[in-house]
C-alpha cells in the first residue's frame, strides 16, 4: 500500500475549513478531528497519479466539488494546475469561494451548475470524490474529457462492483481503464483507497 508525503502546510486551510465548516456542515462533526486524515491526505492520492504519469501541470475539473475535495487540496499542494470545481449546490460552491478568497487562491475557479451544461471546453484531468457510482460519473466526465487526457475517480473497496458497472459506458465512449492505484489513509485502522485511471482507447 503506498504513502506518500505531502509538501503543504495546510494548518491555515485547516482553521479557515472549519470556520466554514460551522456555519454549513460541509463534513460531518466527527470528522472535524480527521480533517487531515480523512480528507485532505485522501484528496492528494492524486500525487501518485502525477508522480506515476509524470504530469506536472495541466486544466483540472473537479465534478461534485461539495466542500471542496479534492479541489481545494489539490490547488494548495500543486499550484501550478488550474483547478475548476462544479458543483449544482450553490452554498457549498460559496463556502469554498469564500475559502479560495481567504487563501488567496487565484488558480481556482468556482462554478454553481450540473455538469451536463458545460459546453465547448475539455480538460486534461477530471476528478470525481464521493459523488456517484462510476458508470453515471463517467458519463459526466468523458464527454468533457480531452483524448490525451484522464479521468481519475476516487473509490473505495466498492470499487470492483463499479467497475463491473461502468463496462457499458466505457465501451460506449471507446474509454477503458488504464490503471488502479492504491493508497491507504494515515489512520489507525486500515483504510483503503484507490484511484481509478480512465483514459480513451
Amino acid at each position: 500500500m503506498d504513502k506518500f508525503e505531502i509538501k503543504a502546510d495546510f494548518e491555515d486551510y485547516k482553521k479557515v475549513f472549519l470556520e466554514e465548516n460551522s456555519k454549513l456542515n460541509l463534513i460531518s462533526k466527527n470528522d472535524e478531528k480527521l480533517l487531515f486524515e480523512k480528507h485532505i491526505y485522501d484528496s492528494l492520492g492524486i500525487k501518485l497519479f502525477f508522480e506515476k504519469y509524470g504530469i506536472k501541470s495541466g486544466e483540472i475539473l473537479d465534478i461534485g466539488c461539495g466542500g471542496g475535495f479534492p479541489c481545494v487540496p489539490i490547488v494548495i499542494e500543486f499550484p501550478q494546475f488550474k483547478v475548476t470545481g462544479i458543483d449544482s449546490i450553490r452554498k457549498k460552491i460559496n463556502a469554498v469561494s469564500e475559502i479560495k478568497q481567504a487563501l488567496g487562491l487565484h488558480n481556482l475557479e468556482m462554478i454553481c451548475d450540473r455538469v451536463e451544461n458545460i459546453k465547448g471546453k475539455k480538460y486534461d484531468i477530471i476528478t470525481s470524490r464521493a459523488v456517484a457510482d462510476l458508470s453515471k460519473i463517467c458519463g459526466y466526465a468523458l464527454p468533457l474529457l480531452k483524448q490525451n487526457g484522464y479521468f481519475v475517480a476516487y473509490k473505495s473497496k466498492k470499487m470492483p462492483e463499479e467497475l463491473e458497472n461502468a463496462k457499458k459506458v466505457l465501451s460506449k465512449f471507446r474509454a477503458k481503464v488504464v490503471d488502479i492505484i492504491t493508497y491507504t489513509l494515515p489512520l489507525e485502522e486500515c483504510y483503503e483507497r484507490n484511484l481509478i485511471i480512465i483514459s480513451f482507447v
